[in-house]
């Protein structure tokens, strides 16, 4: 994958069109398709921009790394990067299917509610496991 196929990727996972992705990047919807079609190299500072806006890492946006998770990052497993692994097993993609497409404010509901699912199972263990 290249640089740009890795930037239009996370643009279309946040569910955002490359016109709003642009305005909110400040630069002009023609750059944003420049870098989207590797036709510019963005410089360092507008790749940092990139990844905090895309919630990634430089080193993925670069190819550096096929982890797109800030996890990469802080070597911690975060409760977006958990879940995202838990959404890929096909046993359990059927019921949160539409959670890798969705846009962001949509994610931020479904991890919040998967959350409070691990969560509850977390105490079930600990109950079971007290008796």
């Amino acid at each position: 994958m290249t640089l740009g196929s890795r930037l239009r990727e996370r643009r279309e996972r946040l569910g955002k069109t490359q016109l709003t992705a642009a305005k909110e990047l400040g630069i002009s919807n023609v750059q944003l398709s420049r870098y989207e079609s590797d036709d510019r190299k963005p410089e360092p500072d507008m790749l940092g921009r990139f990844a905090e806006y895309y919630k990634t890492t430089a080193d993925y946006l670069l190819g550096l790394t096929s982890d797109s998770t800030l996890e990469g990052a802080t070597g911690i497993p975060s409760e977006a990067a958990a879940f995202e692994e838990f959404m890929r097993n096909p046993e359990h993609g059927l019921f949160f299917k539409d959670y890798l497409d969705a846009p962001e404010a949509r994610q931020e509901e479904m991890l919040r509610f998967w959350t409070f699912i691990r969560e509850q199972e977390r105490l079930r263990r600990t109950d079971r496991d007290h008796e």
